[in-house]
Parts: C-alpha cells; structure tokens; sequence
C-alpha cells in the first residue's frame, strides 16, 4: 500500500568513494567532485556516519553500462584521455563530448564510481538489504544513450531504475533538479513500468525540454508528468505544488519503489540555477517521499554552489535517518568555505517570485487531469525476471602486489563495533584516513595493558558502545562494507 504509515525508524545504506572528490573537469568548469567530499566531511564530523551504512561503491563495467548506453559510445568513453583526444575528433563531435562535457583525467572512472553507488543502492533495495540508499554521487539526470549532455557521460539513474524494475513492477522517478531530468525522461518515454516527474526551470533555459504537453508515447502515454516552473519559486509556492501532485500520483500510479533526484542547484543562491529554496523547502520533498515508507532510491545531481550542496545533502541525510543535527555547522576540513555565518541552513534572496497562484494552480489542475487518462496502476505483462545482479570481486591473483593496500583488502578490515573508542572522535575534524593510520600506529607504540577484572571490562564495553556505527547487513549485495570511509 502507497498509504503513508507511522513513521519509523529506516535501514540507510551510504555509497561514497574516498577518491571521487578527486575528479576534476577543469579550470573554470561549475561541476565539481569536490562538493561530495564537503559532504561527507560533514557527516562525519555530524556524526551521522555512525547511523549509516557505509559502502564503497563497486566499479560499473562497461558491460553493465551498455545495459542502456550503445556499445560505441561506452568504447569512446573508456578510450578517449586528455592526451590522446585530438585523435578523435569526430567521435567527439558525435558523442557531444567537449565543452560542457570535457575529457579531464580518470573520466571513465568518475562515471564508474557515480553509477556504481545507484547499481549498487538498487541491489540493496531489491534484497530488502536497507530500506533507503543514498549515493549524492549519482542523480547524473542529461546523460543519453549515446551522447553526454549536461556534465553527464553515464545516465546511472536509468542504469539503477533498470535494476529495480527487476523485482518491482512500477518505479516512481521525481527529479526536484533545476534542470529538466530529459535523459531518464527519454529512457522511459514509451513504457509504463516507470512513471517520471519533473519540477524545473520552463523556458530559455536548459535542456529546453520539459513542455508539460510531452506526456510519452504509445505504452508509456500519461507517465511522463512535467512541472513547468518560473524563476524564483519559493518554499511555499513549490510545497503548494509539491505535496498535492505527489499525492495524487501516488495514489494512482501505485508504485512499488520510488528513485528520487535531489540536484541541488534549485537551491537560493545557485550559480547556474534561478529557484528561491532554502534547504527546508528543498528537503520537504525529501521528507514527504519518505513517508510513504517504499523502498528509495537517494540520488544527488546538479549544484554549483558548493557550500550548498554539501548543506543540502547533509541536511537530507539526517532527515532520513530521523537525526536531528544543529544550525551551527561542526568543526570540519572546509569550515572556511561556509563563512560567515557557519550555519547549517541558508536564507532565501529577495528575488521576485514570477510563479503566481493562477500560473501554479492551472498546471497543477492540468496535470491532475491528465493522470485521469493513464491506467489506474497500470498491469505488467508476464515477464521472466533477468538474472541477479552480480558485482564483481576482485581476485588476489589479479591484485598489484607492489600497491600496499589494495581497496579490497582495506575493505574486508571491519572493525569491531566494540572498539570505537573516545580517542577516535578528536580524529574526525581532520583528514580522517591519515589521522586513523596514525592512531593505529601509537596503538601499537603503547605498552600491553594487564587485563581488566571482569565487573570493569563489562563498564567499559558499556560507554563505548554508545558511539558505534550498527553492524553492517548481511553483505549479500557482494558490495564492500565499511563502518568509517577511509578507515
């Protein structure tokens, strides 16, 4: 049942690679890997972690990606490096790959990461493994199926959805994105399995697509919704929209499994967008999707106001996991980025709102009609369900025996939740991967301690325990499982 239930207490896996906030597009370029890393420093030094399950995301194959992309267009991408592009001028051109989407160092391997974290999440979900799996590497909304578009190469929400609808009949797809979500729209403009909905931007601005009148073609008529948006919505007005179409949809697509992009650049104050969100209005959609208690799929996307971003995402995060975290932002690797206030949430601009009540209400009421001519919870034909998923392990014979750690090794050191001591935490408000080795390395330097009695080790185990992460799930998923990223 889409009903909204009590509100309980949710199972949350995290994707997040240590190096995906290496990448970089290139000077001057609004995309940028880094803001995942701001992300993360925050959750740790929230605390949120500790309520997380975390994951580094599996590596996609180019096999797996051409489960939606052609076969040419994922050859080019694995190929094609800064040195050697000028030999592929015309592919180049033909893949749309340049200047908004650059060749920069360790492409191929970005989009590996970002698609992994939303494969890996639906695995997740499909297993009953997590109820909700985060991956704000993901939500990669423009990327088509043999052209980049947008500063997206590798449509990894498609790639996700296409996992789910493995075990579910219908996935519900909502992008709160600026940016139209064009290239998940098109993936599944001709089918019903997937319904897709879209808040952004309407007109002179990019992808130019997004006409409330492209509903989908022959099976998939009806199940493409598009909200058309003007500049400066605030979080009243995009509530007022919001939840009332929300509403309606869930209550006549009846899906089974929600993915839901979270691009950020609707926020107030976005470089490239021209929304008034505050990270409130933002997460309310959030929030709200939450509720239905279905298993969702958490994906970043745009968001070219760093700081922001990694506000957003945070503040999401702790909404998932029921956490409550303070206005004042926590000590962390890039607290100067956050001045002057260092506050958790943002103020709205005094742009004009150009979205009037008439301009809302006549969409809102369009659309409502237009669901009436879909089917009620459309039937899916029989269909034999595709093979599980299988995320490939690395073998110790192919490991590089001249590389110390190899990330599979680092990953298969779980720590013991009864060894998470206090000394750990003055550790996190710097680089948490060196500061961890070092502490391991004055634990060995230290003199063996003679055992405790009885009474004091069962005091001890007593008040560490209050500041572990929860024990991984069962790691069916064939995913790598950590307690602490970097450890």
């Amino acid at each position: 049942s889409t009903k909204k239930r009590t509100m309980s207490k949710k199972k949350v896996s995290y994707y997040y690679d240590g190096d995906i906030g290496n990448y970089y597009y290139g000077c001057g370029h609004p995309m940028k890997p880094h803001r995942l890393r701001m992300t993360h420093n925050l959750l740790l030094n929230y605390g949120l972690y500790q309520q997380l399950y975390v994951y580094r995301p599996p590596k996609t194959t180019a096999k797996e990606m051409t489960k939606f992309h052609t076969d040419e267009y994922v050859s080019f991408l694995q190929t094609v490096t800064p040195e050697n592009m000028e030999g592929y001028s015309k592919q180049l051109l033909r893949f749309n790959v340049g200047e908004d989407c650059p060749v920069f160092d360790g492409m191929f391997e970005f989009c590996q990461l970002s698609a992994g974290g939303s494969i890996g999440g639906a695995v997740q979900l499909n297993r009953k493994d997590c109820d909700i799996a985060i991956n704000w590497g993901g939500g990669l909304h423009h990327a088509k199926k043999s052209e980049a578009s947008g500063f997206c190469y590798i449509n990894d929400i498609v790639l996700g959805i296409l996992e789910l609808l493995k075990y579910h009949d219908r996935v519900l797809y909502i992008d709160i994105d600026v940016h139209h979500g064009d290239g998940v729209e098109e993936a599944f403009y001709n089918t019903n399995r997937v319904m897709t909905v879209s808040f952004h931007k309407f007109g002179e601005f990019f992808p130019g697509t997004g006409d409330p009148r492209d509903i989908g073609v022959g099976d998939g008529k009806h199940y493409s919704v598009n909200f058309p948006l003007k500049d400066g919505i605030d979080d009243k007005s995009y509530e007022s929209i919001f939840k009332p179409l929300m509403t309606k949809i869930m209550e006549w697509y009846r899906p089974s499994a929600i993915a839901l992009q979270c691009g950020a650049d609707s926020l107030a104050g976005d470089r490239l967008g021209c929304f008034n969100l505050t990270l409130k209005g933002h997460s309310m959609c959030v929030e709200f999707m939450k509720s239905y208690n279905l298993p969702m799929l958490v994906l970043g996307g745009g968001g070219y106001t760093i700081r922001n971003v990694a506000r957003c995402w945070t503040y999401e995060t702790s909404l998932l996991l029921d956490a409550k975290i303070d206005d004042k932002l926590p000590y962390n690797d890039y607290l100067d980025y956050y001045a002057p206030d260092y506050k958790l949430h943002i103020e709205p601009s005094n742009m004009e709102n150009q979205n009037s009540r008439e301009y809302l209400d006549k969409h809102l009421v369009q659309l409502m009609e237009s669901l009436r001519s879909s089917e009620h919870a459309p039937n899916v034909a029989q269909f034999s369900r595709p093979p599980e998923h299988q995320i490939p392990e690395e073998y110790e014979d192919d490991l590089d025996p001249d590389r110390r750690d190899h990330t599979s090794e680092i990953d298969k050191r779980i720590q013991n939740k009864a060894e998470y001591y206090d000394d750990t935490e003055k550790f996190l408000n710097r680089d948490t991967e060196r500061n961890i080795s070092t502490w391991e390395e004055e634990k060995k330097e230290e003199k063996p301690v003679e055992p405790m009695a009885e009474e004091n080790t069962t005091t001890t185990t007593t008040t560490t325990t209050t500041t572990t992460t929860p024990s991984p799930p069962e790691n069916n998923s064939g995913v790598s499982d950590m307690t602490v990223e970097g450890a």
